[in-house]
Order: C-alpha cells, then structure tokens, then sequence
C-alpha cells in the first residue's frame, strides 16, 4: 500500500514537469493489491526521457532497432513494389515509349483514350478492351467469386460436421490448389472437347471451346474458375469454424432452430472476419484473372478464333512488349478499379464484420 502511494507521488510528480499541466494522464487496470499500470497520452513529442515508477521508458531510444530490423522488407518492397507502380503510372502517360531504349515522344493521355475507344494513337483505335476485356473480366468476377464463396461455405459446413473422414476430405478437397494450373486446364479442354465426356453423358453436340460462342465458351471458363479456387476456400472457412463457440449451435439445438437459420444466423455472422478476407481476395484475383484463359483456350484468339475471351490483364500482356504505354495505361485503369472495389468492400463490411 505505501509502494502504492509513492508511485502515485512519483507519477504526479512527473506529469507536472513533463507535461507542465496542459497533458492527459490516467490510469488504467489500477488495483490497490497490484501494480499500477500507467498510460501517458500526450499531443506533443516528449523532449526528455522519464521515468515511471523508477523505470526509464526507453520506446523512442530504441526505434532504430526497429527499423533496422524492417530494412530489408522495406528495400525490397521499394525495389519489387513500388518503383514498378510508379514507373507503370508514368509510363502510361508516355507517348511511342520503347522499352528496350527508354525512349519516348513526350507526355499525352492518348493512351488512356485508345484503350477505352475514345480517340486514335498512331492512326488505330484500340477497341478490344472495351468490347472484350471488360466485360469479360466483370462476367468472371461478378459470377465465379459469390458462387465460389456459397459453394465452399457449405462444403466447408458439410466437412466440419464430419469426424471420421474430416482429415481424408480436406486433403481431396485441397488437391486442386498444389495441382499445376495449365494440367488442370488441359483436363477441363478435353472433357469439354466436342467429342469429349460432357456432351458424351448429356448427350449433346455442343462447342464449347474451339470455335466456341462468347457466352457457350463462359461456361466451361467459369465452371473451371469456381473449381480450381474452391480448395483455398474451404480451407480458411474449415479454420474458421474451428473457432466458433460451440454453445451457440447448443443453444439453437435446444431452441430447435431449423438448420438453414442456424446457418444464417450463427455460422455465417462467426465467419464474417473470414468471409471479407476471402471477398477481398478473390475479387483482387478475379480482375487479375489470366491464367485459365491460357490454360483452358490456349489464349483468346487461337480457341475461338477472336478476341471473345480477352480479359484486362490478357491485354496487357498481349501489349506488354509491341505497345508497352497501352498496356501500362492498362495496368493502371485495373489497378484502380480493385482498389475502388477493395474500398468499398472495406467499407460496406464495417456493421456486417464481427471480430
């Protein structure tokens, strides 16, 4: 109890001569039996180390190691992150660059103009972007990442419920996710070939990648897509659910609450944390979408004989070294377009997120 009383002496003390009376302190956590916990808040940069309680607050004298401790991250993110943002930013404004020599004609925003179909570089106007590329990309987008989301939720809700083969369904389940992405396109080509075993077991004739329709072509695409993201899914909702309290699905078994309302109600409001991450992500991986059109089409043009399944990201490699400014100007339109949708995700989740 005096230990106590000392301290407070020395605490008030220091308030006085270090914040000279017009700072915030308080006390937080305080027990008579305990030791006193003690948090200065303080609007202004202290000049002078203290002490509390005969302790020396040594936090601003050993920031250094700090950020000793983050300067490789921090190069390599200057060097691999965000020079290559800045360079792309100011490239897409060059006009005729030539990225073997550096060389450009000068500063314009012709390039942004083209790729959207609203003006003419060099005589040509661009219009694959536009007609193809992003409807294609907000199709995928808008299509495969909620009904990936609901199809791995309820997997993952089946898979939990089990005990026996739990361990043996999550590893089948995992396999599409270390499987080689351009096998696995192979795979869905020949079952979707015209003579393959989809048409084969439906008894139908249809097209549906070589020489296919635009929209015939989506399904495969999409059904491809849902597929080969579903393992990572599944895997961070089955974490989730681990941690779920199990007294609220008693409570509801007591109540007899029907299963699609505990589902509703508890599960999916337990997995909010999880589920944004995986919106986040997905959405962020879905406008990057490139590797399946490869995969399963063998690029856009060569399957269905035309730009049908372009994709904004497609387009920027398919400019990337014949018009590199384009395909920058590219570059930046997509990256703005994830963050307004990450932005917005962010902020339409605040009252639907419980942590």
């Amino acid at each position: 109890m005096e230990n106590n009383n000392v301290l407070k002496e020395e605490l008030s003390l220091s308030r006085n001569q270090i914040f000279d009376g017009k700072k915030e302190s308080y006390l937080s956590k305080y027990d008579e039996s305990k030791d006193v916990i003690v948090h200065f808040v303080s609007r202004k940069k202290l000049n002078e180390k203290f002490k509390v309680g005969g302790v020396l607050d040594n936090e601003q004298s050993n920031n250094w190691k700090a950020w000793l401790y983050l300067a490789p991250v921090l190069v390599l993110m200057a060097i691999f992150l965000i020079y290559p943002l800045i360079n792309t930013l100011v490239i897409s404004f060059m006009s005729n660059y030539n990225y073997v020599t550096g060389d450009f004609d000068g500063f314009t925003l012709d390039n942004f103009g083209a790729i959207l179909g609203l003006s003419d570089i060099n005589g040509y106007r661009d219009n694959r972007l536009m007609d193809y590329g992003f409807i294609n990309t907000f199709i995928i987008t808008f299509l495969t990442v909620p009904l990936s989301l609901v199809i791995a939720l309820l997997i993952s809700v089946l898979l939990n419920s089990l005990k026996w083969f739990q361990k043996v369904y999550q590893v089948v389940f995992f396999l599409p996710y270390v499987t080689n992405t351009i096998a696995i396109g192979m795979v869905f080509s020949v079952l979707f070939d015209r003579q393959g075993i989809i048409n084969y077991i439906f008894g139908s004739d249809i097209t549906w990648i070589y020489g296919a329709d635009r929209w015939v072509a989506m399904v495969p695409l999409c059904i491809y897509i849902v597929w080969s993201s579903l393992p990572f899914k599944i895997l961070i909702l089955l974490s989730g659910l681990q941690g779920v309290d199990k007294q609220y699905y008693q409570a509801a078994k007591i109540d007899s609450t029907p299963k699609w309302r505990v589902l509703l109600r508890i599960t999916v409001p337990a997995l909010s944390p999880q589920i944004l991450y995986l919106m986040v992500t997905s959405f962020i991986g879905a406008f990057k979408e490139y590797s399946s059109i490869v995969a399963l089409f063998n690029g856009p043009g060569t399957s269905t004989g035309s730009y049908n399944m372009y994709t904004i990201v497609y387009y920027i490699y398919d400019n990337l070294n014949t018009n590199t400014s384009l395909a920058a100007a590219a570059a930046v339109i997509l990256f703005v377009i994830i963050l307004i949708f990450t932005f917005l995700q962010l902020w339409l989740s605040k009252k639907r997120v419980h942590y």
